[in-house]
């Protein structure tokens, strides 16, 4: 992938090709622009950014609902989802310069129902002013009211 690959591709042209992620062997970069959110109790939990809620509805209806929500958000692009385990990638670009950001949710069975496993991090540069936070926590909401 080259920058200009990268910043000239609309949705995920000039992207490297989806590729499911290894949360169990997730290793998180030093730089500030990433954000992981992961439900309390999960093996993840103590590095995550922002706790996912519990939801009340099985992991594979999580993932569905999860699918069809983020279809209807802007500059937000499916790269590839794999159902058998309940993953889907994203990214979505910024509005003003189109740097491009990778998102990939995973929803995981919990004893109460389900939770999200969710990573958004940064293509380009080292800090992203919040971005990626801001997003997890937005779609975290989301799922949250589209679920209830």
């Amino acid at each position: 992938m080259s920058l200009v690959s990268a910043l000239l591709g609309r949705g995920a042209e000039g992207l490297p090709p989806p590729a499911p992620l290894d949360f169990g062997s997730l290793a998180l970069p030093r730089s500030p622009n990433v954000a992981l959110a992961a439900p309390a109790g999960h093996a993840l939990a103590a590095r995550a950014h922002l706790t996912s809620p519990p939801y009340p509805v099985p992991a594979e209806r999580l993932f569905e609902t999860l699918l069809a929500l983020v279809e209807g958000f802007p500059r937000c692009h499916r790269m590839g989802a794999w159902p058998e385990r309940r993953q889907a990638q994203w990214v979505e670009r910024s509005r003003w310069m189109n740097f491009p950001d990778l998102i990939w949710a995973e929803a995981v069975p919990l004893p109460e129902g389900s939770g999200l496993l969710l990573l958004s991090r940064s293509l380009l540069g080292w800090s992203d002013f919040g971005v990626n936070r801001a997003r997890a926590a937005r779609w975290l909401e989301a799922l949250e009211v589209a679920v209830r």
